[in-house]
């Protein structure tokens, strides 16, 4: 019984221990971001037996439970990219050598004191990357969001002096419906961008190539006497050295699109009447939305370089309403114009909204969306396992991860400027080191009495 006592004595000794490590890795990590409290417990071992007039002592063993979804307080940060998720999910990170490693370890934390490195990644203090998802021109992101290969790591730095071009411009113009008629007759496509013709109205609009240069496309039309309430227009460029000049349908005199405009007898647009042709004379279709395209210059101040063809669509307005062309009494001129793509220049800063948006600010005011945080959910948060760096992965007990956007399917919303604190109650756990340190020193009295009993029964 004295060597079975000893055991049990022995054991108390190697769990408290840990007991004692468990609080003191708690104590010592009271002021890292993110962290989450490790609690100590302690099972029974029990050494079974058949005899009802003995008792065989077992022993006492610890394990550790890391309350993993369990959250801290959030408190303001100044710096912008210093992340807290409010409320259920982590940040997706990679460990690697570098934010380009793509063999690095998928891990997940909610330590977001994230930071640039020296080519303009973002990493947080751990060195892990954070991850996230591109964003596409026209603000969308990937379907397929719980493919990991889907995600990037997110680096701002790579957008200075981005461009991009021009996809979609609005049109909000009246015509003068007392212009006087031109004969149709002895109009031809391209006489008002030849200048053969003048136009009633004329006016400019700024668009972007895809590298970032500005150019001037000129609106002009003329009342015609092909029907009542029509006029034909055309769509060109002021400078038409930045078109191509080549090819069966070059665009002479920088002109890109023409058409008729047709209006309704209340001065709205008739929509379906009113056409738009590209300088082949296929129809492009104003109703649906379509793109009208054209062929940018291959060389630019006598250097050749690559640039996209153009595709604008135009939107002229809502069929049989006056939020875009009208005809009326008033003078011809252009209300508005509303425009995307842009020249983006230098990045200047970035912006982190709650929905996980990820927007660069370039130092010419103008801003872009270019990536967005997603959070990882799992069925049982408190069964991923630890890493260094204070960092979590998976393991059978937490389940895949389900990657979210933010604030959607249960997953927590980001909160920007500010840094989730550690979950250790210092007070919690001085008054536990207490007990697990009382309870060592009542280990080592098991074992003084076991080895007395045991001197005494040597001398027998």
């Amino acid at each position: 019984m004295a060597f079975t006592a000893l055991a049990a004595g022995v054991s108390g000794l190697q769990s408290f221990t840990e007991g004692v490590g468990v609080i003191a890795d708690n104590i010592t990590n009271v002021n890292t971001i993110g962290y989450k409290e490790t609690r100590a417990r302690f099972s029974t071992l029990v050494t079974e037996t058949a005899a009802l007039s003995s008792y065989s002592p077992g022993g006492v063993r610890a394990f550790s439970d890391t309350l993993v979804s369990k959250q801290g307080l959030l408190q303001p940060s100044a710096s912008a990219t210093d992340l807290s998720v409010d409320g259920n999910g982590f940040f997706v990170v990679r460990d690697g050598t570098g934010a380009e490693d793509t063999d690095g370890e998928v891990l997940y934390t909610r330590a977001g004191s994230f930071t640039q490195d020296s080519r303009g990644f973002l990493k947080n203090t751990a060195g892990l990357y954070l991850m996230g998802w591109p964003v596409a021109a026209d603000g969308s992101i990937t379907t397929n969001q719980n493919d990991l290969s889907e995600l990037s790591p997110i680096n701002i730095n790579e957008l200075n002096s981005l461009g991009s071009a021009t996809q979609n411009v609005s049109l909000r113009a009246n015509v003068n419906a007392s212009a006087t008629d031109i004969d149709n007759t002895t109009y031809s496509t391209g006489d008002l961008a030849a200048g053969t013709i003048s136009p009633e109205l004329e006016t400019n609009i700024q668009v972007y190539d895809s590298l970032g240069r500005q150019h001037t496309v000129v609106v002009a039309a003329a009342k015609t006497d092909a029907g009542a309430n029509t006029w034909q227009y055309e769509l060109y460029f002021d400078d038409d050295s930045v078109l191509s000049q080549s090819g069966a349908d070059p665009h002479t005199d920088g002109l890109i699109g023409s058409g008729q405009l047709i209006f309704n007898d209340d001065g709205s647009i008739d929509l379906a009447s009113t056409t738009m042709n590209d300088i082949t004379g296929t129809a492009v279709d104003l109703s649906a939305g379509e793109s009208l395209t054209f062929t940018y210059a291959g060389t630019a101040d006598g250097a050749t370089v690559a640039v996209e063809g153009g595709s604008i669509a135009f939107d002229f307005g809502t069929d049989g309403e006056s939020d875009g062309f009208s005809q009326t009494d008033n003078s011809s001129n252009l209300l508005s114009s509303a425009v995307d793509g842009a020249n983006f220049e230098n990045v200047n800063g970035v912006s982190i909204g709650e929905d996980g948006s990820v927007t660069a600010i370039f130092d010419n005011g103008l801003t872009l969306t270019v990536f967005k945080l997603p959070v990882a959910t799992f069925q049982n948060a408190d069964g991923l396992t630890r890493r260094q760096g204070n960092a979590f992965g998976l393991s059978d007990l937490s389940g895949d991860p389900s990657f979210q956007q933010a604030g959607r399917g249960g997953a927590g919303s980001i909160s920007p400027n500010s840094l989730e604190q550690s979950t250790v109650d210092l007070a919690n756990e001085f008054s536990e080191l207490i007990k697990v340190q009382r309870a060592f020193s009542a280990s080592t009295r098991i074992i003084t009495t076991s080895d007395e009993i045991l001197e005494e029964l040597t001398r027998l």
